[in-house]
């Protein structure tokens, strides 16, 4: 009777030890503490990414003269072939690649130099340098990154590579696309992966518990970050194994407690 109490209480410890505490698994516990004026302040600055070798990057100007504009818009004309069986030409656009020297090749402007510059800076600086020297208004510029990837890995629940086609994603979308975390995930201590516009590669840990996340820099994603969360002790302890020696043992020992039982069952 004894060995057989043993063997359940071992069970009931084996359980509860797989299990997380309630704590472990909340986001933002304490979002009603962050001053509302560092929420909005930190939401401002949302989506200007960094330009970074590599990049490519979509560059449109626009004004209310279109044919005033049309020299500055990269595109190529490709053939088509209509249904009268008459050729004509449409358009695709051709995207600027950012070389390693951190330059592209802008129509009428030439070679311009933008890495590290931010997505507006890179607008306003364009439409400084064709108004008014080639325009008599000033034009819109609109740009957008193209290859926006971010990489995430360990504990999601569909880990992978999300790519964000409209050049922009925060810490939360990103959790939200890989469809959260597993519950064996740690959330106090997100590691955050960086390439700067130096090619320098840099860490940061994240308390998703803690919602003052949400203010810092790294809560909006740059391009070809990565996202890497931890299994908890909870998840380590469950795939912690013995050796194969110490596994023979334990088998051996515990059908010889089994063995045990049943003889001492018979005995009554």
């Amino acid at each position: 009777m004894k060995i057989r109490n043993l063997l359940m209480l071992a069970s009931a410890l084996l359980i509860l030890a797989a299990c997380n505490p309630k704590e472990d698994l909340s986001y933002m516990t304490n979002i009603d503490q962050i001053p509302s004026a560092a929420l909005s302040a930190a939401a401002t600055q949302a989506g200007d990414f960094t330009i970074k070798r590599g990049d490519l990057l979509a560059i449109n100007v626009s004004a209310s003269n279109a044919d005033a504009v049309r020299p500055f818009n990269k595109q190529q004309y490709i053939p088509t072939l209509g249904s009268g069986q008459t050729y004509g030409f449409d358009y695709s656009t051709v995207y600027y690649l950012v070389d390693d020297n951190g330059n592209i090749d802008f129509p009428i402007l030439g070679k311009l130099h933008v890495i590290g510059m931010s997505k507006s800076s890179l607008q306003d600086h364009i439409a400084n340098l064709i108004y008014p020297k080639y325009l008599t208004e000033k034009p819109d510029i609109e740009c957008r990154i193209q290859n926006f990837r971010v990489f995430c890995l360990g504990e999601f629940n569909s880990p992978g590579v999300i790519n964000a086609s409209n050049g922009r994603l925060n810490l939360i979308e990103a959790i939200a696309m890989c469809h959260d975390l597993k519950n064996e995930g740690r959330r106090d201590n997100v590691m955050l992966i960086r390439t700067n516009q130096n090619g320098e590669r840099y860490a940061k840990r994240i308390d998703l518990n803690d919602a003052t996340f949400m203010t810092m820099p790294e809560f909006d994603l740059q391009q070809n970050d990565i996202i890497y969360v931890e299994p908890n002790k909870y998840k380590k302890r469950s795939i912690w194994s013995l050796p194969p020696v110490y596994n023979a043992a334990v088998s051996i020992f515990g059908t010889g407690v089994s063995v045990v039982n049943f003889i001492l069952l018979l005995a009554k």
